[in-house]
């Protein structure tokens, strides 16, 4: 039997475990079951699980990646500069945690939606409903692109099998163990994924140790000499710039997880807020470590790379050919290729394990959460009353199928852009795509106005992504400045600003 079949085997085992968990958690489940698992999910799951639907195999993989130098349009990794962004993270944490978890359960919220709509009104609940939509649609995708483009590179090609078709039976996975339990099934499936996930990480991490015969001391130090370690950009101008990369990743995390339903669903699935304080806080100093581990990771198959005959030439870094070319394996690309074509074949194995244990939190949780803002948010599924419980349930999975066939349609058009480095390339999405929120929440946490005026909200939320993208097109066009993970404050701002001009004046309501 041959590698490839071996490592399939595995993904499809792996797939009939979840198939079971979803079996025994999904009995007897309801709306209620789907949208915030009825309420009682344990805290200490969440915040474990929470790891790998934050992480997902844009960490799993292109975070690796980035510690080498490399172009990748106007972005130049280096060293650990990313972990400047977990720092914001990190921060970003402790604001969701003080101020918006307390806000969603005092109102006892099943959306987070629902608050713009008390707060302002029914268009700016909408308008919140499908900008989290986009904004997860759009990043839920492109996560699901990468890990569905590297099994179809490194393992399903050269059976033949299209990549339409890869793509098509691991949401056909997706959806089949989502379908009935949803939150109540994806709490415990990512508990068991995030575990996966970090053993495939401690175990890559021990075998090219082991390999080059360092130990965790002698590496760092070698890393260090090679000017691999560096964690701060000085250079203003750059888009990883430190300061701006820390402030960045602190609205990132207020806007992608406080002001995100797939994420504040599980959260709010916690049975009181002081547990859901715990679960949020215990995940943010975890992510530290985590990170840390993956960029440490990063620098070791560089290593381990140069090691096995692997050369820089031309901008490029890989193995030279029979014909003397370098087959490029930088960013995203490094860490499967050489756990899929130099590791021995039990890491391999693990290496498969992880990346798929990074796939599915990422993209189970979104295609749940997507259903449940459409359905609570748009479709009002919640105060239908001409409606009985089993034809809610019968849309409801109707919606699921159907946003299961528009995520597949996104993953083709990544497929067509083809970003080889795509941890960068969501955050500059996140920031068009989340600064509406962001902005939004923001107008309504910080000030007592209200907005009456119909359409108001919409042309503002419209209005503001459109000039961020102007703003920054002038920027890189006219000045040596680089805008970066910064994007979405600025597109936050000019949210926040558009709703103080259009407010209705002397029409106050008291603060939620």
């Amino acid at each position: 039997m041959n590698p490839g079949t071996i490592l399939l085997l595995f993904v499809f085992a792996y797939f009939i475990g979840l198939l079971v968990i979803s079996y025994f958690t999904s009995r007897n489940s309801d709306n209620q079951s789907f949208f915030i698992g009825n309420k009682k999910s344990k805290w200490w799951l969440v915040a474990f699980g929470m790891i790998g639907t934050s992480l997902s195999g844009v960490t799993f993989i292109s975070v690796p990646g980035t510690v080498g130098k490399m172009t990748a349009g106007d972005y130049a990794f280096g060293g650990f500069e990313y972990y400047m962004m977990v720092i914001g993270f990190f921060i970003g944490y402790f604001i969701v945690a003080g101020v918006l978890l307390p806000l969603y359960y005092r109102m006892n919220l099943t959306s987070i939606y629902t608050y713009l709509g008390r707060r302002f009104n029914v268009e700016a609940h909408k308008i919140g409903s499908l900008f989290f939509i986009i904004s997860r649609a759009i990043g839920a995708t492109a996560r699901l692109y990468l890990v569905v483009n590297i099994l179809q590179i490194f393992l399903l090609e050269n059976l033949g099998v299209p990549f339409w078709v890869t793509a098509f039976v691991l949401l056909l996975m997706i959806l089949l163990y989502t379908f009935e339990g949803g939150v109540k099934t994806i709490v415990i499936t990512d508990t068991l994924q995030t575990s996966f996930m970090i053993l495939s990480l401690i175990a890559c991490i021990v075998y090219i140790l082991s390999n080059l015969n360092l130990s965790f001391g002698e590496a760092y130090s070698i890393l260090e000499q090679k000017k691999y370690t560096h964690f701060i950009n000085t250079d203003i101008n750059s888009k990883t710039f430190f300061l701006k990369t820390i402030l960045g990743g602190m609205f990132i995390t207020i806007a992608m997880t406080g002001l995100d339903q797939e994420m504040m669903q599980k959260n709010i699935s916690v049975d009181n807020l002081k547990n859901s304080k715990k679960n949020m806080l215990t995940f943010a100093g975890t992510l530290l470590f985590v990170n840390l581990a993956f960029l440490f990771l990063g620098g070791l198959l560089y290593l381990f790379a140069i090691q096995n005959g692997a050369v820089y030439g031309a901008g490029v870094f890989g193995f030279k050919g029979a014909d003397g070319q370098i087959n490029n394996i930088m960013g995203d690309d490094l860490f499967p290729a050489l756990s899929l074509g130099h590791f021995p074949i039990a890491i391999s194995v693990i290496f498969i394990i992880g990346l798929i244990s990074a796939l599915f939190p990422s993209a189970d949780g979104a295609l749940t959460a997507v259903t449940s803002s459409y359905c609570v948010d748009l479709l009002g599924l919640n105060e239908d009353q001409q409606k009985t419980e089993k034809q809610k349930k019968r849309l409801r999975m109707r919606v699921h199928l159907a946003f299961t066939v528009i995520f597949f349609a996104l993953i083709m058009v990544f497929k067509a852009i083809n970003e080889k480095s795509i941890v960068y390339l969501i955050m500059e999405i996140a920031g068009y795509t989340y600064g509406p929120l962001l902005g939004l929440f923001a107008f309504g946490i910080l000030t007592k106005f209200t907005i009456v005026k119909k359409y108001s909200i919409l042309a503002v939320t419209l209005t503001a992504p459109v000039l961020t993208y102007l703003i920054n097109l002038y920027v890189t066009n006219n000045t040596d400045y680089r805008i970066g993970v910064e994007l979405i404050i600025l597109n936050g701002f000019l949210t926040f600003l558009g709703l103080w001009l259009v407010r209705s004046k002397g029409k106050i309501v008291a603060t939620t």
